[in-house]
């Protein structure tokens, strides 16, 4: 996954690790775009990806708006964002992460 993002210039990567905090997922990963375009597109690398790597089912929501896509894959949830909504939204606050931790989601590769 990380790989995927690196590759396709995803921006500013956290991971909020969620064990003990929520059911829905082990963690989250939030990271920026720089425009619905290259959001759109970094999500639907990653979908693909994520597929060809055994990942099923793997959800979608926002693609068609691309200011804010989330990408739902089982125990990881990824948040992609153009830069003026994720300030908005500001997820890491929310989940009381400290913005300075470097990207590390425990899965494999993808």
């Amino acid at each position: 996954m990380q790989e995927s993002l690196e590759d396709d210039k995803a921006m500013d990567m956290v991971s909020i690790n969620l064990l003990g905090k929520t059911s829905f997922a082990d963690a989250m990963v939030i990271a920026s775009g720089r425009s619905d375009r290259h959001i759109g597109s970094i999500a639907t690398h990653l979908v693909k990806r994520l597929k060809g790597a055994g990942i099923k089912p793997v959800r979608t929501e926002g693609l068609r708006q691309g200011d804010w896509v989330l990408v739902d894959a089982g125990d990881v949830i990824i948040h992609l964002f153009r830069p003026e909504v994720r300030l908005f939204y500001n997820l890491e606050k929310m989940w009381s992460v400290d913005t300075t931790t470097q990207f590390n989601p425990g899965r494999a590769a993808v």
